[in-house]
């Protein structure tokens, strides 16, 4: 394996120095995630600015058995887009061009380095909307989201990045380019690579660009914040309106706590004149008026204290504020242990009101908050109080988790934060698919080469026999 130095020195012959960064001072932002725990070093962050620079790019790094770590807007909360011994970086932001929508197929193309917020706002002005939504729409890429299969706030309403992707091009190890961008909506021919790489978190290939497909916009959006002095109550009213809204754009859920910390750290009013213990926010969008049949269905709900309704863009964004503040307050009180997990509808009642017990029976003094999307099972834990490379939280949780049927990730992937925990959830036999998978299309090992697959040992763990 050549040195670092002499891989860094090719690159710049190759790309460019401009396109290849040392400056400690601009690589400090490319060696630590968004929540602050994950950190790492590199010798060099690589900015390619075409699909032909990454290839290059590919083939010199494949060449010399250097590892890379792909990486967009930098908003994971599990350490895979940050490099863990050395790796080098990936950068692929420049590659941020977006296509006009093609109308008649209903999709568009954006290369991977594009946000989030830049693609909705560019289908948005031909009277179109991409599905996928997330509170760092601003930061998020495209790439990223392909990568991790990012869900977000309206994966009930029409899926998580996978149901959205018509197509991708991407880089394998070697430079060899896997191009699918016709945005064919019936191509039976073969195994489905867009669906393989679609949340490989940047170990089997390189996404560069991907073929999103689009949806008519909602013309009228209601929303709805209702309180509950109970627990079930509200969990109950997430299946409720699920079950009765048929334009159910979203079903969000946090508790009193979070709420707290929210208005005292972002300086807002409380919602309403009391505290509840559980709050459910649900919005409903469809090309008609959906005032009454919002109303309807929170009114088929037990146990609702309170209500407030938003039908405009302004107080639907103060209410949404109480919910998507969540992540900015916490990080406020510290680097939190963030475990983005999914339980199943049977059992997603028994996991909120055993989680924080499990916490605190192994870290006393930590603090526990839950919020999620309510609708998928989707539950976002953050634990405070605890040093950032204390493993005993992320055991408890992710224990339960498997004890209860769930999985342990989400959104956001494995990365370095669950990578040990792999195999409470995933079968011998399929960890070892996924380690052949992995050698035949990065034979090698330089993507990504430590998030995801857990250590070759790790599947022999005790943990395992909570799914058996």
């Amino acid at each position: 394996m050549r040195s670092p130095a002499d891989v860094v020195a090719e690159l710049e012959r190759t790309l460019g120095a401009g396109a290849v960064v040392t400056d400690p001072d601009v690589v400090a932002s490319h060696v630590v995630d968004w929540s602050g725990r994950f950190r790492g070093t590199t010798a060099a962050v690589v900015r390619p600015a075409s699909t032909d620079e990454v290839v290059a790019v590919l083939e010199i790094c494949n060449a010399a058995g250097a590892p890379i770590v792909p990486q967009g807007g930098n908003t994971g909360l599990v350490g895979g887009s940050v490099p863990n011994q050395g790796e080098l970086v990936l950068d692929l932001r420049r590659l941020d061009a977006i296509e006009p929508v093609d109308h008649d197929a209903a999709q568009v193309t954006a290369q991977a380095g594009a946000t989030l917020a830049r693609v909705q706002a560019h289908v948005a002005r031909d009277g179109w909307l991409y599905g996928v939504d997330l509170g760092a729409r601003d930061t998020a890429t495209i790439g990223g989201t392909v990568a991790t299969n990012a869900g977000g706030v309206h994966v009930l309403r029409y899926g998580s990045t996978r149901r959205q992707l018509a197509g991708i091009e991407a880089v394998l190890a070697d430079g060899r380019v896997i191009r699918r961008l016709d945005g064919l909506e019936k191509d039976n021919t073969g195994y489905d690579l867009t669906d393989l790489v679609c949340g490989s978190e940047g170990t089997l290939a390189v996404v560069t660009a991907a073929r999103l497909r689009l949806h008519r916009p909602p013309t009228h959006i209601v929303a709805a914040l209702c309180a509950f002095d109970d627990i079930d109550a509200a969990l109950g009213a997430a299946a409720t309106l699920r079950h009765e809204l048929e334009h159910a754009n979203a079903i969000e859920l946090f508790f009193a706590a979070g709420l707290e910390l929210v208005c005292e750290r972002l300086r807002l009013h409380a919602p309403f004149a009391r505290p509840h213990v559980a709050y459910v926010l649900v919005e409903a969008a469809a090309r008609t008026d959906q005032t009454d049949a919002l109303g309807r269905a929170v009114d088929a709900c037990a146990g609702v204290a309170d209500v407030a309704v938003a039908t405009d863009a302004t107080a639907r964004r103060a209410l949404w504020r109480y919910r998507e503040g969540h992540p900015e307050a916490i990080n406020q009180l510290g680097a939190p242990h963030k475990l983005d997990v999914a339980l199943p509808a049977r059992t997603l009642a028994s996991f909120v009101h055993a989680v924080t017990a499990r916490v605190a029976g192994v870290a006393p003094g930590a603090a526990v908050w839950l919020f999620g999307h309510a609708a998928d099972g989707n539950v976002h834990v953050n634990v405070t109080g605890v040093a950032p490379d204390d493993e005993r939280v992320t055991a408890a949780v992710l224990r339960l988790v498997a004890e209860l049927r769930g999985s342990i990730s989400a959104e956001h992937g494995i990365g370095r934060a669950k990578r040990g925990y792999v195999h409470l959830v995933r079968t011998p036999a399929e960890i070892a698919t996924y380690r052949a998978i992995k050698r035949a299309l990065d034979p090698a090992g330089i993507l990504n080469p430590h998030v995801l697959l857990p250590e070759p040992d790790a599947a022999a763990g005790p943990e395992r026999a909570a799914r058996a």
